[in-house]
């Protein structure tokens, strides 16, 4: 679980970049952290960049497939 010290630097939003989930290997659609759905690994990644492949941190495939969801936006000004 994504944590933080000071609650001023985050808004909670529901924007629908948070429903979507995402294949490994794809292009981050935005920079932040994104949380495995199915073994809840977290990882950090620049938006273009491509996300986690399947061997990430060891996967087990028990767990299902990788499914990746923006848990924090990075915002850029």
């Amino acid at each position: 679980m994504a944590l933080y010290k000071e609650g001023r630097y985050l808004r909670k939003s529901d924007h629908q970049a948070f429903d979507q989930l995402h294949n490994p290997g794809s292009t981050t659609p935005g920079s932040g952290i994104y949380r495995c759905e199915n073994c809840s690994d977290e990882v950090a990644s620049n938006k273009g960049n491509p996300l986690p492949s399947q061997n990430h941190k060891q996967h087990n495939p028990k767990n299902g497939p990788i499914k990746w969801r923006l848990i924090v936006y990075a915002e850029q000004q």
